[in-house]
């Protein structure tokens, strides 16, 4: 799976759930919190005032430093 900004966040975990800690250590709590979301990278990002290029390339880190 090629994670974009445009990637839902929903899948992105199922395909990678040990991802989960990045989205927190980019500080989008909320995946943990209760409240889910299931829009894209993107729109999370925006909701959290944050940068979704930056969270793909953390994203994006993580998935290769696993491999």
């Amino acid at each position: 799976m090629d994670i974009t900004k445009e990637s839902l966040v929903e899948d992105v975990l199922k395909a990678h759930p040990g991802l989960a800690r990045v989205f927190i250590q980019e500080g989008l709590p909320c995946l943990v919190c209760g409240e889910s979301f299931w829009g894209t990278i993107e729109e999370l990002a925006r909701q959290h005032g944050k940068e979704a290029s930056a969270i793909v390339d953390s994203l994006k880190k993580a998935v290769k430093d696993k491999q």
